[in-house]
């Protein structure tokens, strides 16, 4: 079991929630975090469960498993996510998880780390303390610290373990696999030992207890050779108990046993056997079954190497996307809005308001694709945040407008915007983000002028209700096949090299602000009305 007085690592007031539909897991993994130093832990048998303790407890880091009954662990974490107060609450994901789709589910749902059956102690404790530190984000000048405090505190080389480097920046040759032979003969465990020696490190236990303790330990095998018949705790309750803790339970075990009978075998299937050898064992046709079996977990071991790797990418990506927001979209706003204020100075000649209006329009499209490529996975994986604030709304439409006009001008189209506000009342203001609202109308003003006929009238028409509503109207009715899913993913109709992304955004990006987006089209009239409301901000009325 893990050393307490060697793994000192959590603070005894960190509140921890561990969700497992397995008594007996929870139990185990509680236990685990008492022995790292941990006080404080509460325990949920479902994601349901968990989410009521969540909503009236104070927990400072979850450990789920996945698969559970009424709430699994991914559902849990969806609601987490979505919940503004628990929204970057740490989350620890158990699983024994294969498929690549789910993951990237998990990830995609924001999880904080990824722990996959088997693990061991210390494990579980170097996990956690990562989704803690995350909470509060290393600088970048403290990188480099830490990466010379791991050397600093290397140890000696007289201390290190099999395979083990002193220095972290050139990692040693990963240990070989780990044979545990169990049995109460000497001559057995003599036989098994030097059978496998050449090719595995191997370790004996003439006692189901010990075995046990090894397979529960930090430093569990990779596989077991078990024997039945022993005084004591014999194999299958040894087995039995495997199953009953994360260090051990996915660990294969082969029994080597003289019981051939098919009760026994039943029995040891049902407690999780790979395979049954009989006694007196086969050298060749034993080392071949090892030799398959060790194939399988040099594979799940690689599951969490592999889910560490995809972890590290989701959060570089997410770097990418955070510099993206804040050190590109802050700067592009500002720059707009420059540009719209130079563009009335009516020192300016004509010429030189038309190029300021190209500078603005194709600042414009530069914020649109950052919202496309950033905001939209957020929005769409239920990680987006809104953070509102009042919009001149009316002043966005304007501009909008004005461009639409120089874009389509070989169109002759008549492109009008009215503000249908009560006489000395002022532009009302949306709350929401000023740059999903350039999105939003860039898209849709711009669809409307792509599908109106020449010389036709596009309208956009602002009202000042509670919530707002905008819409814009143009001539020629959406296709019949397409009104359906008008705004689903992908879909175009008649726009060589369109993407399908216009009308979907608009919706995404109108939804993200607590608005609403509908289709309304008249065969009769031939005409197309998209309606946007969005919500009123009552401060500037």
């Amino acid at each position: 079991m893990t050393n307490t007085k060697q793994n000192p690592v959590l603070d005894r007031q960190t509140a921890f929630l561990v969700v497992d539909d397995f008594e007996p897991m929870r139990k185990v993994t509680a236990s685990q975090l008492r022995s790292l130093g941990a006080n404080n832990i509460q325990t949920a048998n479902n994601g349901a469960e968990a989410l009521r303790m969540l909503q009236s407890k104070r927990v400072d880091i979850v450990l789920s498993d996945w698969n559970m009954p009424v709430m699994t662990g991914l559902e849990l974490l969806k609601a987490v996510r979505a919940d503004k107060k628990l929204e970057h609450l740490p989350f620890i994901m158990i699983t024994a998880e294969a498929e690549r789709y789910r993951i990237e589910e998990a990830i995609a749902c924001g999880v904080d780390d990824l722990l996959v059956k088997p693990y061991t102690g210390i494990c579980l404790a170097e996990r956690v303390e990562k989704a803690l530190a995350r909470q509060t984000p290393l600088s970048r000048s403290a990188a480099p610290a830490r990466a010379a405090l791991k050397i600093l505190h290397a140890p000696p080389d007289d201390q290190l373990q099999p395979g083990q480097s002193a220095d972290p920046a050139f990692p040693a040759e990963p240990p070989r696999p780990t044979i545990l032979v169990v049995d109460d003969t000497a001559d057995n465990l003599l036989l098994l030992s030097h059978l496998f020696n050449d090719a595995y490190r191997v370790r004996i236990a003439h006692t189901g207890e010990k075995a046990l303790h090894i397979c529960q330990s930090d430093d569990p095998p990779d596989l077991v050779l078990l024997d039945i018949m022993m005084p004591g705790m014999d194999g299958f309750e040894v087995a039995r108990r495997m199953r009953e803790h994360p260090a051990s339970e996915s660990i294969p075990v082969i029994f080597v046993t003289a019981m051939t009978g098919e009760n026994e075998r039943h029995r040891g299937m049902e407690l999780g056997a790979v395979d049954f050898v009989t006694k007196p064992v086969d050298p060749d046709s034993l080392k071949l079954r090892v030799r398959n079996f060790m194939r399988y977990v040099e594979l799940h071991k690689q599951l969490q190497a592999n889910y560490d790797n995809m972890l590290e990418l989701a959060r570089l990506r997410e770097q990418v996307e955070n510099i993206t927001r804040h050190d590109m979209k802050g700067p592009l706003a500002g720059v707009i809005g420059l540009v719209q204020t130079m563009a009335y100075d009516n020192t300016l000649n004509s010429e030189q308001i038309n190029q300021l209006r190209m500078v603005e329009d194709t600042a414009l499209q530069v914020l649109d694709m950052i919202n496309l490529s950033s905001e939209l996975f957020k929005i769409e994986t239920g990680r987006f945040s809104l953070e509102a604030r009042p919009v001149k709304i009316g002043d966005i439409l304007k501009r909008i407008v004005e461009i639409a006009q120089t874009t389509f001008a070989e169109k002759h189209l008549i492109i009008a915007f009215d503000a249908e506000v009560p006489a000395g009342a002022p532009m009302p203001q949306a709350m929401g983000d000023a740059t999903f609202c350039y999105s939003v109308f860039q898209n849709l003003v711009k669809n409307a002028c792509e599908a109106a006929p020449e010389n036709s009238l596009v309208s956009v028409t602002l009202q000042a209700t509670n919530p707002l509503a905008i819409s814009i109207q143009n001539t020629g009715a959406v296709p019949a096949e397409i009104r359906e899913r008008f705004f689903g993913k992908f879909v175009t109709h008649g726009k060589p090299g369109g993407t399908g992304l216009g009308a979907y955004s608009a919706k995404l990006l109108t939804e993200a602000q607590n608005g609403s987006i509908a289709l309304e089209v008249s065969d009769p009239g031939n005409s197309t009305t998209i309606t946007v409301t969005l919500p009123l901000n009552n401060a500037g009325r």
